[in-house]
């Protein structure tokens, strides 16, 4: 079930332009589908068995994730505007996907950090450092908020941005991988 999600995603991020599937039910092409469809996750995991307050962490380390694809890419998406997003529960496990055909860690921080070499500086930065392509806002804690809850309650974050693959667990683990992807892929098991 969850494995399969994940494929989708991916699949999903690197479908050709005219491949991309619009219109099934895990797209969300404007903030405001996405934020109606992620105020239900609390409900959706409460009433499966969930803790409330683990239930409303996760709803917001979801809205972070998927707002950083919104506010980083607003006029810039490379073609497919949007996102993909779900969230699976069966009362015992679960996870939330989502992905953007976006411009990447890389590429949006390059604004603030021009110095910046390749994908794993980017994403190490990204989830380390207060920063953000937004200069002018004071902004950029909320990848280190989800790193820091994944770590806290032991949940399991994998994201996913140009040749950069991150792995939150207890510690963070960066690697270079060979399948690079436009975009951002966030996979959180809980």
């Amino acid at each position: 079930m969850k494995n399969d999600l994940e494929k989708l995603a991916h699949k999903w991020v690197k479908s050709k332009t005219e491949e991309v599937d619009t219109q099934g039910e895990y797209y969300c092409q404007t903030r405001d589908v996405f934020e109606a469809r992620n105020n239900k996750i609390p409900e959706m995991l409460v009433n499966k068995g969930m803790d409330e307050g683990l239930a409303y962490l996760i709803y917001s380390m979801i809205g972070e994730l998927g707002n950083n694809s919104f506010d980083h890419n607003l006029a810039n998406w490379p073609n497919v505007i949007g996102i993909f997003f779900n969230v699976e529960y069966d009362g015992e496990s679960g996870m939330a996907v989502i992905a953007d055909r976006g411009l990447g860690v890389l590429n949006t921080l390059k604004k603030a950090a021009p110095n910046l070499n390749n994908d794993e500086e980017a994403v190490e930065l990204a989830f380390t450092k207060k920063i953000s392509s937004r200069i002018l806002e004071n902004r950029g804690n909320g990848l280190k908020f989800v790193k820091n809850n994944v770590m806290d309650k032991n949940l399991v974050l994998k994201f996913h941005s140009g040749n950069a693959q991150v792995f939150i667990n207890h510690n963070m683990e960066i690697k270079h991988t060979g399948d690079r992807l436009n975009g951002c892929l966030a996979a959180l098991y809980f």
